[in-house]
């Protein structure tokens, strides 16, 4: 799950919120907005124990388990399933081990406060495997998860 532009994404998963605000803009983006145009056109799966219906084209809601839809999903499609916002949902799949590759831009903007990517108990070590910045100054970085739980240093060399 990686690609902030969606460019290699072959479907979403969602949680309800993300969905929601998605569907009120998206929709009526026209065919020239490359992420608003994967979103119409490719599968997008919805994790929601509360929404009834979901009209915005190519849409199934996973209600029930979502860690065992999302994990039937992975197993039956080989296409990259990325994950946009859905923070909850996103912690709950990386508690389960079901993300395969992080990307995080980290845009040069201080708030002070906002809500956690990883939650407490939530203990992995990643390797970094791509980082690139934009004009703007935001930096992409690409991780993947890299087993058992690891410490390092920042004194520890440069791997290659």
């Amino acid at each position: 799950m990686v690609d902030g532009s969606g460019a290699k994404a072959g479907g979403f998963v969602l949680g309800r919120k993300t969905y929601e605000i998605f569907a009120a803009f998206r929709p009526n983006v026209g065919d020239d907005d490359p992420v608003a145009t994967k979103l119409n056109h490719l599968p997008k799966y919805v994790a929601s124990t509360t929404l009834a219906s979901a009209d915005w084209n190519h849409t199934t809601i996973l209600g029930g388990d979502v860690v065992e839809s999302v994990a039937k999903l992975k197993a039956e499609d080989e296409n990259e399933l990325q994950i946009h916002g859905s923070g909850r949902l996103a912690q709950t799949l990386m508690r389960h081990d079901l993300i395969d590759v992080y990307e995080l831009l980290v845009f040069p903007v201080v708030l002070g406060e906002g809500k956690r990517l990883f939650e407490t108990g939530i203990d992995r070590s990643m390797r970094l495997a791509n980082s690139s910045t934009t004009d703007p100054g935001v930096a992409v970085l690409t991780y993947e998860p890299a087993g058992e739980l690891a410490f390092g240093s920042v004194d520890d060399p440069p791997k290659p």
